[in-house]
């Protein structure tokens, strides 16, 4: 029986201890295989001479040359899927967001190995990261690895909110939502579905699979780009029109609602479908707290997160969106939706802001 070819990945980075860490996590993966490790940019070319990886983890602040110049250099000459391994710095977090520009397909923290909890929640987050780029479609890029990925969840959103109860759903009101849930490819899909936005659209939540110190300079560079206003979550922040909150990283957000208010919960617990923020909690939270005042929409982004939630959104009255397979960067979390029938429409990129304002009035 011959085996199926595992993800074979270059690590770059100064940091002997971070090589040695990230090769461990990677050769314990039965998908992943370490190809070679790199402590910059230059030795890193010599290597990919004698053999292309499928993914390259990336740090941002290196000597002799930053990891921008490198990843500009790859993307120009021979596109390859790159994860950025960054520390939570200000330089260093504002660079990462830059490298996104630049067709880096992730963004992870350096590993944490302060506790074992932390370091088996990094391993997690690092190795779904790598296997997510290597599916991911990068305009200049041949065919993706032919590794049958299957990402098995850790809890499901019962582990943050109690499941929906028939007919506790919030009957129509005045007030609309928009719920959002992306991950790989999402922060550009974030970036045109947001820009396309009027200044009085429907207040939005959004979570997009990303570490914590990062989703704020993501909220940041978008709230320059909009319309609308955008701003990181912060908890019991009021759910207004023209603006867009997103969950900040490694907290869970929940939409509650209060009278006529909806407000946001930014709240701890424990990985959902392996992320924290879960797109499955968000959407949970909204089926309640909203239900037919909602409309619903799941973007680009590898596994499953979301997809329950979706449908337990379109059960209790929301008009829902899945993102079609042309235009996303990985079709995991819409094509898991739409198996499950979550689905009300099925739309590309372009079109999904103009369905949702149109469901939202």
């Amino acid at each position: 029986m011959q085996l199926k070819k595992k993800i074979k990945v270059l690590v770059v980075d100064d940091s002997a201890v971070v090589r040695q860490t990230l090769g461990a996590m990677i050769n314990d993966d039965p998908v992943l295989e370490l190809m070679a490790t790199a402590s910059d940019p230059y030795v890193a070319a010599k290597k990919m001479l004698d053999e292309i990886p499928d993914v390259i983890t990336l740090d941002v602040e290196m000597p002799r040359m930053d990891g921008l110049t490198f990843l500009r250099r790859i993307m120009n000459q021979h596109p390859i899927p790159v994860v950025i391994i960054s520390s939570l710095t200000e330089k260093g977090t504002e660079t990462a967001m830059r490298a996104l520009e630049y067709g880096a397909v992730e963004i992870i923290t350096k590993p944490q190995m302060d506790t074992k909890a932390f370091f088996q929640e990094s391993s997690i987050r690092i190795c779904d990261a790598i296997k997510a780029a290597a599916h991911a479609r990068l305009k200049r890029r041949g065919q993706a690895s032919s590794v049958p990925i299957k990402v098995e969840p850790k809890y499901s959103a019962d582990a943050v909110l109690p499941s929906l109860k028939r007919g506790s759903s919030m009957i129509k009101t005045t007030e609309k939502v928009i719920a959002v849930g992306a991950s790989t490819g999402g922060t550009e899909a974030l970036a045109q579905f947001l820009h396309a936005l009027p200044p009085d659209s429907p207040g939005i939540v959004i979570v997009q699979h990303m570490p914590e110190g990062f989703t704020r300079s993501f909220a940041e560079r978008l709230n320059g780009l909009c319309a609308i206003s955008v701003k990181e979550a912060e908890n019991n922040d009021t759910v207004i029109r023209g603006r867009a909150l997103i969950a900040p990283g490694n907290k869970h957000t929940l939409l509650k609602r209060s009278g006529a208010r909806y407000y946001v919960e930014v709240t701890d617990g424990p990985l959902v479908n392996r992320h924290r923020p879960s797109v499955d909690v968000l959407f949970r939270s909204v089926a309640m707290n909203a239900g037919a005042n909602a409309v619903g929409v799941i973007m680009t982004g590898m596994g499953s997160d979301g997809a329950k939630g979706l449908l337990e959104m379109k059960n209790a009255g929301a008009h829902t969106i899945a993102q079609d397979e042309q235009s996303c960067v990985v079709f995991g979390m819409p094509h898991e939706a739409i198996k499950l029938q979550a689905h009300t429409q099925i739309l590309s990129l372009e079109l999904i802001a103009a369905a949702a304002l149109k469901k939202s009035h």
